[in-house]
């Protein structure tokens, strides 16, 4: 089963809005196919698996990290392939939350007289797709919140220098980090300081292009930034009503746009900005910058994980902090995190973690 999600991670960020599922089929202990879910979501786990095991599979035993699916969508059941296959035995690590799908499959697999075990490995199966399941079961993405800073928690000097804080080898982490998620998103104030292109430029990393979102609620995207000088999707989130030129301008450069309703004291309402990515299929999003739009997820409790690349390096208290206020008058009111990694990346340190639940400060919006 940890082959079947070492497979599963390979397609992180190239099946949404699908589930990237590992498969390992066994027999007389001898690993026959393997296969994980394609980009965009096709072809599925076990079929590529079943392909690979090329007629071996009489009495095998398939190792697979979600339940598997058991109907039609734009291939067959993946649980008709198994029954057909001749497959013995079914071991899951994570029942799909999919109401077309959840249990089902796995009462398909019985009735065909199919051995059924489910739970090895569960966590790390919801882990890795954790995205998926969030979507389905909130309507929202999962969100991973990157931050680049020096030691003392800044990003820029008091003059707004920042290229480079962190080294070349954490800045290509950096970019596996975008390739293993549907979708980045920045502020308008970082798309107007740093003018990114936000893509994942890590030769062959990437099965499908990054999309790129912005969150611009004035709609202050320039149409000539380097955000355009990608084939990758740009997608702009904004609050209706704006000047149908400037909209026009953005479109004629390939940008698609996402209306999301105003938040109190200007800006977007960011659990609706989240809601609206998921709609259009995102599972996984990962957020680098700035410092606004950081702390308003953080605020409004709709950040699931940290990214925080570490260098060795002081610049003071008149520096650029990573994020804005986050509303703390008490201890007690602290966003608390567990840690879940560190990882050097040259002279930098990764350090990733999760939020751990609890009360969020009230929230501000993003834009």
């Amino acid at each position: 089963m940890r082959a079947a999600l070492a497979l599963a991670a390979r397609g992180l960020g190239s099946t949404w809005p699908n589930p990237s599922v590992g498969c390992v089929i066994v027999r007389d202990g001898r690993v026959v196919g393997r296969g994980h879910t394609r980009p965009g979501g096709r072809p599925h786990a076990e079929t590529e698996a079943l392909r690979a095991a090329a007629g071996q599979t009489r009495g095998a035993t398939a190792y697979v990290t979600l339940e598997p699916c058991c109907h039609w969508g734009r291939t067959p059941p993946c649980t008709d392939a198994l029954i057909a296959a001749g497959v013995a035995r079914v071991v899951v690590a994570l029942r799909d939350p999919d109401p077309r799908v959840d249990g089902v499959g796995l009462q398909r697999l019985r009735d065909a007289g199919i051995a059924v075990e489910v739970g090895l490995l569960e966590e790390e199966a919801r882990r890795v797709n954790a995205g998926f399941v969030k979507r389905l079961a909130r309507g929202l993405p999962m969100v991973t919140l990157k931050l680049a800073t020096t030691l003392d928690g800044r990003i820029a000097t008091r003059t707004g220098e920042s290229q480079w804080i962190t080294g070349p080898e954490a800045r290509r982490m950096a970019h596996a980090l975008r390739g293993c998620h549907d979708a980045v998103m920045a502020g308008s104030g970082t798309l107007l300081a740093d003018d990114p292109e936000l893509t994942c430029r890590l030769p062959g990393y990437a099965a499908l292009p990054t999309v790129r979102v912005i969150a611009d609620a004035r709609l202050r995207t320039p149409p000539g930034g380097r955000l355009f000088s990608s084939e990758a999707p740009a997608w702009i989130a904004t609050r209706p009503g704006h000047d149908p030129a400037a909209r026009a301008a953005l479109e004629g450069r390939g940008a698609s746009f996402i209306e999301v309703p105003p938040a109190q004291g200007g800006g977007l309402e960011p659990e609706a900005l989240l809601r609206a990515l998921a709609a259009r299929g995102i599972t996984r999003l990962m957020v680098e910058g700035g410092a606004v739009l950081a702390a308003s997820l953080l605020r409004a409790g709709l950040v699931d994980r940290l990214a925080w690349f570490v260098a060795p390096s002081l610049i003071g208290g008149d520096g650029r902090s990573g994020l804005e206020s986050l509303g703390v008058g008490g201890l007690d009111s602290m966003l608390r995190l567990r840690i879940t990694g560190r990882r050097l990346a040259g002279e930098c340190w990764l350090v990733e973690a999760d939020l751990l639940p609890g009360p969020t400060p009230s929230s501000r919006a993003p834009g």
